[in-house]
C-alpha cells in the first residue's frame, strides 16, 4: 500500500481570477524587464506602488492596471498597452 504524503499548503489558494491577474503580471514583467529583473520587480517593494507589485496585482484589477502602468513607464515604448 502506497501513500503519498504532502506538505501542507501555507496560506490559501488563490481564486481564478487572482491566478489570472498573478499570470498577467509576470507577462508583462518578463515582457518588459526580462526574467531576473522581473523577478526582482515583482517581489520588491515598490515605493511608487505602495507594495509588492505581485500582491498589488494579485489583489484587484486596479492593482494589475497600476503595475502595468508602472511597467510600460519603466519599459518605454518596448511594451504595448493592454
Amino acid at each position: 500500500m502506497s501513500f503519498a504524503f504532502k506538505k501542507p499548503r501555507i496560506g490559501r489558494t488563490l481564486s481564478t481570477d487572482e491566478l489570472s491577474r498573478q499570470g498577467e503580471a509576470v507577462k508583462s514583467a518578463l515582457a518588459a524587464l526580462g526574467g531576473a529583473n522581473a523577478l526582482a520587480f515583482l517581489n520588491t517593494h515598490h515605493d511608487g506602488l505602495c507594495g509588492r507589485p505581485l500582491d498589488l496585482a494579485i489583489a484587484s484589477d486596479a492593482g494589475l492596471q497600476a503595475v502595468e502602468a508602472v511597467l510600460r513607464a519603466e519599459a518605454g515604448p518596448g511594451l504595448a498597452s493592454s
